[in-house]
């Protein structure tokens, strides 16, 4: 590793939260939508769905929380791309640092940003009536699993970052992230759900990470599941960090 990496990382890494600094539109369009979504379904359609939890935004919380993140991460996705537009990469290229400083610092900016937005929802919804008797552990464990799926989604969102055309195509590629939990476990029990939904709904990485967070919030014993969830979270980002480092390297050669 460069001997400059942590310090080049930094001092980007300042830079980039000073851009959401003067700019917190940002985190607050972020969590516009993750909130008005749980808002819907807590008082409008929490109701009519049965899932066998006292209450409903208890049960829906990790989906919005996955959903946050999904939408947090489309913002990382366009500052790349605009980065990459205004040129000040190939600056960057002609100074003494370490070249993957570049991108962990867009990275590191989206950790922080989406720590700030998850943040934001859970105060919302405790205000909406969200209660958890988890310890200590079981919310560090809850972090954990929030901090390994935002950076795997943050080195996805790289991608588009660097390859998009227009940034309306950088940012876009969240929208099916954003919709993956509601073909889950998310806002409903996979056992009502027909057949192929069913079996997709089971399959997919959004479930087990959902019901991981949901039985460390409801201090129940998670089981094989926590493996399971742990095991995509790691593979998303192995896969999305090799990809995103491949194009990155195209892309400044």
């Amino acid at each position: 590793m460069n001997r400059h990496f942590l310090g080049d990382t930094a001092v980007l890494l300042g830079r980039s939260l000073r851009h959401i600094i003067r700019s917190p539109d940002t985190v607050i369009t972020t969590v516009i939508t993750p909130i008005a979504m749980m808002l819907m379904f807590v008082y409008v359609f929490g109701g009519a769905i049965r899932t066998g939890s006292d209450s409903y935004v208890n049960y829906m919380l990790p989906g919005i929380l996955l959903i946050t993140i999904a939408s947090g991460i489309s913002y990382t996705a366009f500052r790349l791309f605009m980065d990459m537009r205004s040129g000040i990469f190939e600056r960057f290229q002609s100074m003494p640092i370490a070249r993957s400083s570049v991108l962990w610092a867009h990275v590191l900016t989206s950790l922080v940003a989406n720590l700030i937005s998850l943040a934001v929802v859970v105060g919302v919804a405790l205000l909406a009536g969200f209660r958890s008797g988890a310890g200590v552990g079981a919310w560090l464990g809850v972090a954990g699993i929030l901090i390994l799926f935002t950076l795997a989604l943050t080195w996805l969102a790289v991608i588009p970052g660097l390859t998009a055309k227009s940034p309306d195509g950088a940012g876009a590629f969240a929208y099916p992230l954003m919709f993956l939990p509601f073909l889950s476990s998310a806002f409903v029990l996979t056992e009502t759900m027909p057949g192929p939904v069913r079996a997709f709904a089971e399959h997919q990485p959004v479930t087990p990470i959902v019901d991981t967070i949901r039985d460390l919030f409801t201090q129940k014993p998670v089981g094989t599941g926590i493996w399971i969830a742990l095991a995509w979270c790691v593979g998303i980002l192995v896969v999305a960090c090799v990809f995103a480092n491949i194009s990155y390297r195209r892309r400044i050669s």
